[in-house]
């Protein structure tokens, strides 16, 4: 677990270090061996014909890590995958970026990779939803779709190695994002999952964990196939209280996980939520150390619950 700043009395130190090391020694069982640093020598089987991927050399005959990170094996490809690197995007990853530029043919977005990604005119769907060919009054318009500081929604369609990252927003998923918070966490802590977009019916409320670090935490939108420009013109009414306070407690619940360094999914968020409800606590109380060590004890017990159960 990495180093956690927070204002902690000696109680709560105690408390949430012995939280962490019960989540250390739970997750050492069963990921031992994964974790390496530099010059560490990672075991692999030559008679499997294994091929060596970033992070990896070859050292008298053995493979040593150049990075600190988690060794990941896909088929005989080793490699290390870097805990604390920016995003790597890969093709089909769900991402959340913001607009930066809007330049000829296509919007420049920020994901928060090593360089800016690109959305072309011709990769999405047009206002009037129908398939046709970019004209040159389409590229006048781009404004009244996407303009700077926009958060956009969008699925990864390249990664070439010049050029720069190449979005598409073709199905009506995706699209522009209005009505809530965009929050930044460690892309680590997002895996890549089956689903990344997220409706909480109970609540009103949409969640997007981008792929890229980037969480999306707004109103329920039903569709975006009219990417945005019929909300505009239809004057869309204000966000209840309601449902601003749960997009509050839910990105808050977001921050508190994302500062322990435990990996986001709905069912943890969730239980998250849960627990500051349970404990009717306010919104900006949330954010105190804690309900930070409570999130840590809660974790702790769930994941050896779980533990117990699978030896069972």
């Amino acid at each position: 677990m990495r180093d956690i700043q927070l204002p902690l009395n000696q109680t709560q130190k105690v408390r949430l270090q012995r939280a962490l090391q019960q989540l250390e020694s739970l997750y050492g069982n069963v990921h031992s061996g994964n974790s390496v640093t530099v010059a560490d020598t990672i075991p692999v089987n030559y008679d499997d014909g294994v091929l060596r991927g970033h992070g990896t050399m070859d050292r008298d005959g053995q493979v040593v890590a150049t990075l600190c990170g988690v060794v990941e094996r896909v088929n005989k490809l080793v490699y290390v995958r870097t805990l604390r690197a920016r995003y790597k995007p890969e093709v089909g990853d769900i991402i959340v970026g913001r607009v930066v530029e809007v330049a000829p043919k296509r919007w420049k977005l920020e994901i928060n990779c090593n360089q800016d990604a690109q959305l072309m005119l011709s990769s999405m769907n047009l206002p009037d939803g129908i398939q046709r060919r970019r004209t040159a009054v389409d590229e006048l318009n781009m404004r009244s779709i996407f303009v700077e500081n926009d958060v956009v929604c969008a699925e990864v369609r390249n990664c070439p190695n010049e050029g720069g990252v190449q979005l598409q927003a073709r199905s009506q998923k995706y699209g522009k994002l209005e009505k809530g918070q965009l929050l930044t966490v460690p892309p680590y802590l997002v895996k890549r999952q089956k689903q990344h977009f997220h409706h909480l019916e109970q609540d009103g409320v949409d969640l997007i964990l981008g792929c890229n670090g980037f969480i999306w935490v707004g109103e329920h939108v039903e569709a975006r196939d009219s990417m945005i420009v019929d909300q505009v013109n239809n004057a869309p009414g204000e966000t209840s209280l309601e449902t601003r306070q749960k997009i509050c407690q839910i990105a808050n619940a977001i921050r508190v996980l994302s500062t322990l360094g435990f990996n986001l999914n709905l069912e943890v968020i969730l239980e998250t939520v849960n627990l500051s409800t349970k404990l009717n606590l306010p919104i900006n109380e949330m954010l105190g150390s804690e309900f930070h060590v409570l999130v840590a004890e809660r974790e702790a017990e769930r994941r050896s619950s779980k533990n117990t159960k699978r030896k069972g």
